[in-house]
Protein backbone atom coordinates (compact mmCIF):
# COMPACT_ATOMS: atom_id res chain seq x y z
CA UNK A 1 0.00 0.00 0.00
CA UNK A 2 1.11 3.27 -1.33
CA UNK A 3 2.27 5.55 1.62
CA UNK A 4 -1.11 7.74 2.91
CA UNK A 5 -0.88 11.44 4.26
CA UNK A 6 -2.06 11.85 7.53
CA UNK A 7 -4.49 14.45 8.91
CA UNK A 8 -2.19 14.12 12.68
CA UNK A 9 0.22 17.36 12.46
CA UNK A 10 3.37 17.58 14.37
CA UNK A 11 2.08 19.83 17.35
CA UNK A 12 5.88 21.55 17.36
CA UNK A 13 7.08 20.42 21.10
CA UNK A 14 7.58 16.72 22.76
CA UNK A 15 5.10 14.65 22.60
CA UNK A 16 3.55 11.44 23.52
CA UNK A 17 1.51 9.99 20.52
CA UNK A 18 -0.26 7.37 21.54
CA UNK A 19 -2.58 4.38 19.79
CA UNK A 20 -3.30 1.20 19.35
CA UNK A 21 -0.42 -0.88 17.66
CA UNK A 22 -0.68 -0.82 14.16
CA UNK A 23 -2.16 2.91 13.09
CA UNK A 24 1.09 3.98 11.28
CA UNK A 25 2.87 5.97 14.69
CA UNK A 26 6.19 4.23 13.35
CA UNK A 27 5.64 5.29 9.96
CA UNK A 28 4.50 8.79 10.40
CA UNK A 29 7.25 9.55 12.85
CA UNK A 30 10.23 7.84 10.12
CA UNK A 31 8.54 10.27 7.26
CA UNK A 32 8.12 13.59 9.63
CA UNK A 33 11.34 12.75 11.46
CA UNK A 34 13.54 10.40 9.29
CA UNK A 35 17.15 12.20 11.19
CA UNK A 36 15.53 11.50 14.41
CA UNK A 37 17.57 9.57 17.03
CA UNK A 38 15.31 6.17 17.31
CA UNK A 39 14.88 3.56 20.01
CA UNK A 40 12.54 0.99 19.21
CA UNK A 41 11.82 -1.20 23.00
CA UNK A 42 9.73 -4.01 20.51
CA UNK A 43 13.40 -5.14 19.47
CA UNK A 44 14.25 -7.80 22.06
CA UNK A 45 17.93 -6.28 22.39
CA UNK A 46 17.11 -3.01 22.67
CA UNK A 47 14.08 -3.76 25.46
CA UNK A 48 16.49 -5.89 27.13
CA UNK A 49 19.07 -3.25 27.68
CA UNK A 50 17.23 -0.35 28.35
CA UNK A 51 14.77 -2.28 31.03
CA UNK A 52 18.18 -4.23 33.01
CA UNK A 53 19.45 0.11 33.26
CA UNK A 54 16.92 3.15 31.85
CA UNK A 55 19.83 5.82 32.83
CA UNK A 56 21.46 4.10 29.87
CA UNK A 57 19.27 6.74 27.90
CA UNK A 58 21.16 9.96 29.76
CA UNK A 59 24.02 8.18 27.77
CA UNK A 60 23.51 8.12 24.51
CA UNK A 61 21.56 11.39 23.96
CA UNK A 62 24.33 13.22 25.43
CA UNK A 63 26.65 11.16 23.12
CA UNK A 64 24.19 12.51 20.00
CA UNK A 65 24.33 16.46 21.18
CA UNK A 66 22.98 17.25 17.47
CA UNK A 67 20.44 15.01 17.70
CA UNK A 68 17.58 17.33 18.10
CA UNK A 69 14.68 15.24 18.05
CA UNK A 70 14.91 11.42 19.70
CA UNK A 71 11.61 8.78 19.11
CA UNK A 72 10.93 6.05 21.94
CA UNK A 73 8.74 3.71 20.28
CA UNK A 74 6.28 1.89 22.86
CA UNK A 75 7.81 3.64 25.94
CA UNK A 76 5.02 1.48 27.87
CA UNK A 77 7.43 -1.11 27.94
CA UNK A 78 10.46 0.54 30.03
CA UNK A 79 8.12 3.04 31.99
CA UNK A 80 10.98 3.98 33.59
CA UNK A 81 12.87 5.56 30.83
CA UNK A 82 10.65 8.56 31.82
CA UNK A 83 12.35 10.17 34.74
CA UNK A 84 15.71 9.97 32.54
CA UNK A 85 13.38 11.73 29.32
CA UNK A 86 12.59 14.55 31.85
CA UNK A 87 16.29 15.06 32.79
CA UNK A 88 17.29 15.05 29.45
CA UNK A 89 14.50 18.09 28.63
CA UNK A 90 15.24 20.10 31.58
CA UNK A 91 19.19 19.85 30.40
CA UNK A 92 18.36 20.95 26.48
CA UNK A 93 15.08 23.08 26.00
CA UNK A 94 15.53 22.65 22.54
CA UNK A 95 15.50 18.69 22.53
CA UNK A 96 12.54 17.44 21.44
CA UNK A 97 10.91 13.85 22.84
CA UNK A 98 8.53 12.16 20.93
CA UNK A 99 7.08 8.90 22.89
CA UNK A 100 4.92 6.52 21.55
CA UNK A 101 2.74 3.96 22.85
CA UNK A 102 0.02 1.36 22.31
CA UNK A 103 -0.86 0.75 25.80
CA UNK A 104 -1.21 3.52 28.76
CA UNK A 105 -1.75 1.00 31.57
CA UNK A 106 1.98 1.13 32.72
CA UNK A 107 2.56 4.52 32.32
CA UNK A 108 -0.90 5.60 34.59
CA UNK A 109 1.13 3.48 37.56
CA UNK A 110 4.34 5.42 36.82
CA UNK A 111 2.82 8.91 36.28
CA UNK A 112 2.97 10.81 32.83
CA UNK A 113 3.02 14.03 34.91
CA UNK A 114 6.81 13.26 35.24
CA UNK A 115 7.36 14.94 32.48
CA UNK A 116 5.76 17.88 34.56
CA UNK A 117 3.80 18.98 30.99
CA UNK A 118 6.58 19.29 29.58
CA UNK A 119 4.91 16.85 26.94
CA UNK A 120 1.45 16.70 25.28
CA UNK A 121 -0.19 13.94 24.92
CA UNK A 122 -1.67 13.05 21.16
CA UNK A 123 -3.68 10.26 19.78
CA UNK A 124 -3.14 8.69 16.44
CA UNK A 125 -5.85 6.48 15.00
CA UNK A 126 -7.38 4.24 12.32
CA UNK A 127 -7.62 5.71 9.02
CA UNK A 128 -10.38 8.19 8.14
CA UNK A 129 -12.33 8.14 4.96
CA UNK A 130 -11.02 11.73 3.40
CA UNK A 131 -7.22 10.28 4.30
CA UNK A 132 -7.73 7.44 1.65
CA UNK A 133 -9.94 9.69 -0.51
CA UNK A 134 -10.88 7.66 -3.64
CA UNK A 135 -9.41 4.40 -2.05
CA UNK A 136 -12.35 4.17 0.46
CA UNK A 137 -14.31 1.60 0.04
CA UNK A 138 -17.37 1.58 2.27
CA UNK A 139 -18.06 -2.25 2.17
CA UNK A 140 -14.55 -3.37 2.81
CA UNK A 141 -14.29 -0.86 6.09
CA UNK A 142 -16.85 -2.57 7.26
CA UNK A 143 -15.46 -5.92 6.37
CA UNK A 144 -11.78 -5.28 6.98
CA UNK A 145 -11.83 -1.81 9.03
CA UNK A 146 -9.58 0.96 8.56
CA UNK A 147 -5.75 -0.01 10.40
CA UNK A 148 -2.93 1.02 8.41
CA UNK A 149 -1.16 -2.63 9.42
CA UNK A 150 -4.20 -4.48 7.96
CA UNK A 151 -4.77 -2.39 4.84
CA UNK A 152 -0.79 -2.88 3.75
CA UNK A 153 -0.32 -6.29 4.71
CA UNK A 154 -0.52 -8.98 1.67
CA UNK A 155 -3.45 -10.70 2.94
CA UNK A 156 -5.32 -8.32 4.92
CA UNK A 157 -8.34 -10.68 5.95
CA UNK A 158 -5.54 -12.83 7.81
CA UNK A 159 -3.58 -9.78 9.51
CA UNK A 160 -6.85 -8.95 10.90
CA UNK A 161 -7.54 -12.33 11.59
CA UNK A 162 -4.63 -12.42 14.32
CA UNK A 163 -4.66 -8.76 15.35
CA UNK A 164 -6.28 -9.25 18.58
CA UNK A 165 -4.56 -12.61 19.56
CA UNK A 166 -1.46 -10.63 18.81
CA UNK A 167 -2.76 -8.29 21.77
CA UNK A 168 -3.57 -10.81 24.36
CA UNK A 169 0.00 -12.84 23.42
CA UNK A 170 1.91 -9.70 23.48
CA UNK A 171 0.13 -7.14 25.89
CA UNK A 172 -2.38 -9.44 28.27
CA UNK A 173 -0.61 -12.41 28.55
CA UNK A 174 3.39 -11.24 28.90
CA UNK A 175 2.85 -8.09 31.53
CA UNK A 176 0.37 -10.71 33.37
CA UNK A 177 -2.32 -8.02 33.44
CA UNK A 178 -5.23 -11.06 34.11
CA UNK A 179 -5.09 -14.31 35.80
CA UNK A 180 -6.54 -16.33 32.56
CA UNK A 181 -5.59 -15.90 29.22
CA UNK A 182 -8.24 -17.93 28.27
CA UNK A 183 -11.25 -16.55 30.38
CA UNK A 184 -9.63 -13.04 28.63
CA UNK A 185 -9.72 -14.32 25.31
CA UNK A 186 -13.63 -15.49 25.92
CA UNK A 187 -14.04 -12.10 27.18
CA UNK A 188 -13.19 -10.33 24.25
CA UNK A 189 -16.04 -12.30 22.49
CA UNK A 190 -18.74 -11.97 24.76
CA UNK A 191 -17.21 -8.01 24.39
CA UNK A 192 -17.99 -7.91 20.85
CA UNK A 193 -21.92 -8.55 21.86
CA UNK A 194 -21.83 -4.80 23.84
CA UNK A 195 -19.98 -2.67 20.70
CA UNK A 196 -22.19 0.03 19.79
CA UNK A 197 -24.86 -0.41 22.74
CA UNK A 198 -24.92 0.44 26.38
CA UNK A 199 -22.64 -1.05 28.21
CA UNK A 200 -24.42 -3.91 30.95
CA UNK A 201 -21.10 -5.21 33.02
CA UNK A 202 -23.06 -7.19 35.17
CA UNK A 203 -24.58 -9.05 32.03
CA UNK A 204 -20.95 -9.99 30.83
CA UNK A 205 -20.24 -10.76 33.43
CA UNK A 206 -22.41 -13.81 33.36
CA UNK A 207 -21.53 -14.79 29.76
CA UNK A 208 -18.16 -15.38 30.75
CA UNK A 209 -18.52 -17.00 34.31
CA UNK A 210 -16.40 -14.21 35.63
CA UNK A 211 -17.18 -11.51 39.10
CA UNK A 212 -18.67 -8.76 37.85
CA UNK A 213 -15.24 -6.88 39.21
CA UNK A 214 -13.17 -8.75 37.19
CA UNK A 215 -15.33 -8.31 34.24
CA UNK A 216 -15.34 -4.53 34.78
CA UNK A 217 -11.31 -4.68 35.20
CA UNK A 218 -11.14 -6.50 31.55
CA UNK A 219 -13.08 -3.87 29.77
CA UNK A 220 -10.56 -0.87 31.47
CA UNK A 221 -7.74 -3.38 29.96
CA UNK A 222 -9.04 -2.49 26.66
CA UNK A 223 -9.37 0.77 27.40
CA UNK A 224 -6.24 1.10 28.81
CA UNK A 225 -4.79 -1.11 25.58
CA UNK A 226 -6.45 1.54 23.73
CA UNK A 227 -8.32 -1.18 22.02
CA UNK A 228 -11.74 0.19 22.66
CA UNK A 229 -13.45 3.33 24.29
CA UNK A 230 -16.35 4.22 25.92
CA UNK A 231 -19.18 7.17 24.70
CA UNK A 232 -20.93 8.61 27.85
CA UNK A 233 -24.15 10.00 28.24
CA UNK A 234 -25.15 13.83 26.85
CA UNK A 235 -26.46 15.37 30.22
CA UNK A 236 -26.60 19.04 29.52
CA UNK A 237 -29.32 21.19 30.22
CA UNK A 238 -30.89 17.96 30.29
CA UNK A 239 -34.95 18.51 30.24
CA UNK A 240 -36.11 14.70 30.22
CA UNK A 241 -34.78 11.81 32.26
CA UNK A 242 -31.92 10.17 30.91
CA UNK A 243 -29.79 6.52 30.88
CA UNK A 244 -26.80 6.58 32.95
CA UNK A 245 -24.47 4.20 31.79
CA UNK A 246 -22.20 4.57 28.61
CA UNK A 247 -21.97 3.54 25.41
CA UNK A 248 -19.20 0.98 24.20
CA UNK A 249 -17.42 0.27 21.18
CA UNK A 250 -14.64 -1.52 20.09
CA UNK A 251 -11.68 1.08 18.38
CA UNK A 252 -12.19 -0.02 15.09
CA UNK A 253 -14.69 -1.90 12.84
CA UNK A 254 -12.71 -4.73 11.68
CA UNK A 255 -11.44 -5.62 15.38
CA UNK A 256 -14.88 -5.92 16.17
CA UNK A 257 -15.72 -8.20 13.12
CA UNK A 258 -12.87 -10.13 13.89
CA UNK A 259 -13.70 -11.09 17.22
CA UNK A 260 -17.25 -11.13 17.13
CA UNK A 261 -18.67 -14.56 16.88
CA UNK A 262 -21.09 -15.64 14.08
CA UNK A 263 -23.16 -18.61 14.00
CA UNK A 264 -26.85 -19.67 12.65
CA UNK A 265 -28.59 -17.13 14.85
CA UNK A 266 -26.83 -14.27 13.92
CA UNK A 267 -28.56 -11.42 12.23
CA UNK A 268 -25.92 -10.23 9.23
CA UNK A 269 -28.30 -7.11 8.98
CA UNK A 270 -27.88 -6.22 13.09
CA UNK A 271 -24.01 -6.82 12.61
CA UNK A 272 -23.56 -5.11 9.71
CA UNK A 273 -25.38 -2.30 11.72
CA UNK A 274 -23.29 -1.86 14.65
CA UNK A 275 -19.97 -2.02 12.36
CA UNK A 276 -21.33 1.12 10.68
CA UNK A 277 -22.32 2.70 14.14
CA UNK A 278 -18.94 2.02 15.45
CA UNK A 279 -17.37 2.92 12.01
CA UNK A 280 -19.21 6.70 12.47
CA UNK A 281 -17.69 6.89 16.16
CA UNK A 282 -13.85 6.30 14.97
CA UNK A 283 -14.48 8.98 12.16
CA UNK A 284 -16.07 10.99 15.11
CA UNK A 285 -12.77 10.90 17.69
CA UNK A 286 -10.00 10.99 14.88
CA UNK A 287 -11.74 14.23 13.98
CA UNK A 288 -11.89 15.48 17.20
CA UNK A 289 -8.30 14.83 17.96
CA UNK A 290 -6.82 15.74 14.83
CA UNK A 291 -8.89 18.95 15.21
CA UNK A 292 -7.34 20.10 18.71
CA UNK A 293 -9.96 17.70 20.96
CA UNK A 294 -11.81 20.94 21.67
CA UNK A 295 -15.45 18.80 21.86
CA UNK A 296 -16.94 15.92 23.48
CA UNK A 297 -18.68 12.74 21.63
CA UNK A 298 -21.71 11.66 24.12
CA UNK A 299 -25.03 9.81 23.15
CA UNK A 300 -28.58 10.76 24.00
CA UNK A 301 -30.96 8.37 25.54
CA UNK A 302 -34.22 9.03 27.75
CA UNK A 303 -35.42 6.53 30.01
CA UNK A 304 -38.25 6.04 27.72
CA UNK A 305 -35.77 4.87 25.06
CA UNK A 306 -35.70 7.34 22.76
CA UNK A 307 -31.77 7.82 21.51
CA UNK A 308 -29.91 9.88 19.32
CA UNK A 309 -26.77 7.77 18.42
CA UNK A 310 -24.05 10.80 18.68
CA UNK A 311 -23.47 14.34 20.20
CA UNK A 312 -20.72 16.27 19.74
CA UNK A 313 -20.71 19.10 21.63
CA UNK A 314 -18.35 22.19 21.66
CA UNK A 315 -17.28 25.65 20.86
CA UNK A 316 -17.66 24.98 16.88
CA UNK A 317 -20.31 22.42 16.99
CA UNK A 318 -23.67 21.38 18.34
CA UNK A 319 -24.19 18.19 16.34
CA UNK A 320 -26.72 15.31 16.60
CA UNK A 321 -26.18 12.41 14.61
CA UNK A 322 -28.57 8.96 14.12
CA UNK A 323 -26.94 6.07 12.07
CA UNK A 324 -29.16 3.79 9.99
CA UNK A 325 -27.70 0.71 7.99
CA UNK A 326 -30.58 1.36 5.73
CA UNK A 327 -31.07 2.85 1.99
CA UNK A 328 -34.36 4.33 2.66
CA UNK A 329 -35.26 6.98 5.42
CA UNK A 330 -38.62 5.65 7.54
CA UNK A 331 -40.20 8.44 9.49
CA UNK A 332 -39.29 6.42 12.72
CA UNK A 333 -35.93 6.78 11.98
CA UNK A 334 -36.08 10.69 12.53
CA UNK A 335 -38.06 10.32 15.78
CA UNK A 336 -35.19 10.37 18.22
CA UNK A 337 -33.55 13.51 16.44
CA UNK A 338 -36.76 15.27 16.38
CA UNK A 339 -36.79 14.68 19.92
CA UNK A 340 -33.73 15.62 20.80
CA UNK A 341 -34.36 19.26 18.78
CA UNK A 342 -37.38 19.43 20.92
CA UNK A 343 -35.10 19.93 24.09
CA UNK A 344 -32.01 21.28 22.17
CA UNK A 345 -33.21 23.88 19.24
CA UNK A 346 -29.88 25.00 19.20
CA UNK A 347 -28.29 21.34 17.82
CA UNK A 348 -28.12 20.73 14.02
CA UNK A 349 -29.69 17.27 13.41
CA UNK A 350 -27.69 14.89 11.20
CA UNK A 351 -28.93 11.31 9.58
CA UNK A 352 -26.46 9.19 8.01
CA UNK A 353 -27.72 6.04 5.96
CA UNK A 354 -27.00 3.94 2.95
CA UNK A 355 -28.83 5.41 0.43
CA UNK A 356 -27.19 7.20 -2.09
CA UNK A 357 -29.82 10.70 -1.99
CA UNK A 358 -29.11 13.54 0.16
CA UNK A 359 -32.25 14.53 1.43
CA UNK A 360 -34.05 17.09 3.93
CA UNK A 361 -36.71 15.59 6.16
CA UNK A 362 -38.29 18.93 8.42
CA UNK A 363 -34.81 19.84 10.31
CA UNK A 364 -32.88 16.75 9.83
CA UNK A 365 -30.72 16.56 6.64
CA UNK A 366 -30.30 12.89 5.97
CA UNK A 367 -27.01 12.27 3.93
CA UNK A 368 -25.43 9.34 2.21
CA UNK A 369 -22.68 7.63 5.11
CA UNK A 370 -20.09 7.08 2.59
CA UNK A 371 -20.34 10.40 1.07
CA UNK A 372 -20.54 12.30 4.82
CA UNK A 373 -17.11 9.64 6.09
CA UNK A 374 -15.61 10.97 2.99
CA UNK A 375 -16.35 14.42 3.78
CA UNK A 376 -15.10 14.57 7.72
CA UNK A 377 -12.11 16.54 7.78
CA UNK A 378 -10.51 17.76 11.00
CA UNK A 379 -10.50 21.81 11.50
CA UNK A 380 -13.65 21.56 9.15
CA UNK A 381 -17.48 21.54 10.37
CA UNK A 382 -19.23 18.69 10.54
CA UNK A 383 -21.39 17.97 7.92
Amino acid sequence: MDIVPRFFKDPGTSFFLFGPRGTGKSAWLQSEFPNALRLDLLEPETFRRFDARPERLLDLVRAEASASVVVVDEVQRVPELLPAVHLLLEEDKRRRFVLTGSSARKLKRVGTDLLAGRALLETMHPFLAAELGDAFDLESALRLGLLPVVLGAVDPAATLRTYAALYVREEVQAEGLVRSVSAFSRFLEVAAFSHASILNVLAVARECGVERKAAESYFQILEDLLLAFRVPVFTRRAARAVVAHPKWYYVDAGVFRSVRPIGPLDHPAEIDGAALEGLVAAHLRAWNAYGGARHTLSYWRTKSGVEVDFVVYGPDAFVALEVKNSATVRPQDLKGLNTFLEDYPEASAWLLYRGKERLRKGKVTCVPVEDWLKGLVPGRPIG
